[in-house]
């Protein structure tokens, strides 16, 4: 991992501490190109978390949107996820 996503995820879970009151609702908003078995990978990750997940697929076909809404224990946990579900090849964490 380089020094940036390093810095960035710091960041984030400092933001994140700051407004949330663990343990509380979090909304992970992804888009992934719709090839090979993305869209399961991302659900996959959540699976067993009590997840709330919903998929939109584009008009096109080629991507598809995908909204989480799961309880999370804290900032770690979600930082946790976007580090898991990096690695799916075009994933775009919004």
């Amino acid at each position: 991992m380089d020094k940036n996503n390093d810095e960035f995820y710091e960041r984030l879970k400092v933001e994140l501490d700051n407004s949330n009151t663990w343990p509380d609702i979090y909304l992970f908003k992804f888009i992934v190109p719709n090839i090979d078995d993305n869209v399961l990978r991302v659900e996959d990750a959540f699976n067993c978390m009590g997840a709330v997940i919903k998929t939109t697929q584009s008009r096109t076909g080629k991507y598809t949107s995908i909204s989480i809404d799961v309880t999370v224990k804290d900032a770690q946990e979600i930082i946790d996820k976007y580090k898991e579900v990096s690695t799916i090849k075009g994933i775009v964490s919004l």
